[in-house]
């Protein structure tokens, strides 16, 4: 099994904003990488220099085996793109859209006609063919942009946040589609805000900050770096926050993270149960009222947490680096 996306020491200026610095990742056949990061770390301009909408000032890449800058025509006959924003002409019905797509890369009538119809049915969107985009949930937006991606079959896809902004039942239709695609042995780089989705989809996570990779490994290997356990607890007042931090620290002994607004801190601890039965009988002696308390492994924003110093967020980018976000979904159709 070869590697089917490969970059080396990808570099990418704006100004005085190195959005990219070195960036080197490599995903091979049939897997699905996944690219985390915090606000501005680079994630969505790699993805956009992977699949041609932007030229790297430094570095190389190939995706299918094909330098990306040499041949930027051949690797887009390769790939498929969804991005942040769902690409589709909300004026014509969602069989238009993906008719128009299959006319596009030149499958012909009939065979674009026979194609939208398979990707509708295999979206559920079989109902809202012949209905305006512009009628659509967002959700199935989001499956119909995706379904586009995938009009000319390729063997690589690259999926940008596809599950933002949608609901907990369109994102899990959306993570079974996605493992369906991978099972049939498509290749997908995955940029996410949800860390949830990294840890059910990913085989392996690439965790990038200031426009390099930080950390990389499998859901499982990166939360064995931070490694114990944690108490977590939630507090029905907040002015009982220093008392409860001050018990928890002495007993992790080690700093606690305290999240005042939810009145929510998490320690991290290596005696178990056994240290979660001490600190409930420490904090009743202190007459602190408990919402909830917990015990449970590492996850990955526990990970994320330890890597970059903060909890995960949304990651639109620097903003110098969206200045050529909206050329860029636009140019989505073409890349197709």
């Amino acid at each position: 099994m070869g590697d089917v996306i490969t970059a080396r020491g990808l570099v990418k200026t704006y100004g005085k904003l190195r959005a990219l610095d070195g960036l080197d990742l490599t995903v091979p056949e049939g897997t699905i990488l996944g690219l985390l990061g915090p606000n501005g770390a680079g994630k969505t301009t790699a993805v956009r220099i992977l699949t041609t909408l932007l030229e790297p000032d430094a570095g190389t890449a190939s995706v299918a085996g094909i330098d990306i800058a040499r041949n930027p025509g051949q690797v887009r006959s390769k790939l498929g793109l969804s991005g942040q924003y769902a690409a589709v002409d909300e004026y014509l019905t969602g069989f238009e859209n993906l008719d128009m797509v299959g006319r596009l890369y030149g499958l012909g009538r009939g065979p674009s006609k026979h194609r939208a119809r398979e990707l509708l049915a295999q979206f559920d969107l079989e109902e809202a063919a012949d209905r305006p985009v512009k009628t659509y949930s967002g959700g199935m937006r989001r499956r119909l942009d995706l379904a586009g991606a995938l009009v000319a079959r390729p063997p690589v896809l690259f999926l940008d946040e596809p599950t933002t902004g949608l609901d907990p039942r369109s994102r899990t239709d959306m993570w079974e589609v996605i493992t369906d695609l991978v099972k049939g042995g498509t290749t997908l780089l995955l940029t996410t805000q949800y860390l949830e989705e990294a840890d059910r989809l990913a085989n392996n996570i690439l965790v990038i900050d200031h426009g390099r990779a930080i950390a990389e490994g499998t859901a499982d290997s990166l939360k064995a770096q931070v490694g114990g356990e944690r108490v977590e607890i939630v507090l029905v007042r907040e002015d009982d926050l220093p008392a409860a931090r001050a018990i928890m620290t002495e007993l992790a002994g080690a700093p606690v993270e305290v999240a005042g607004h939810s009145r929510r801190i998490v320690a991290p601890v290596t005696g178990g149960a056994g240290l979660l039965m001490e600190a409930l009988r420490r904090l009743d002696a202190s007459d602190i009222a408990l919402l909830d308390v917990a015990l449970r492994r590492p996850t990955l924003d526990d990970v994320f947490l330890s890597l970059t110093g903060h909890a995960s967020e949304h990651d639109p980018d620097a903003a110098p680096a969206d200045a050529a976000a909206a050329t860029g979904v636009k140019q989505e159709a073409s890349v197709r």
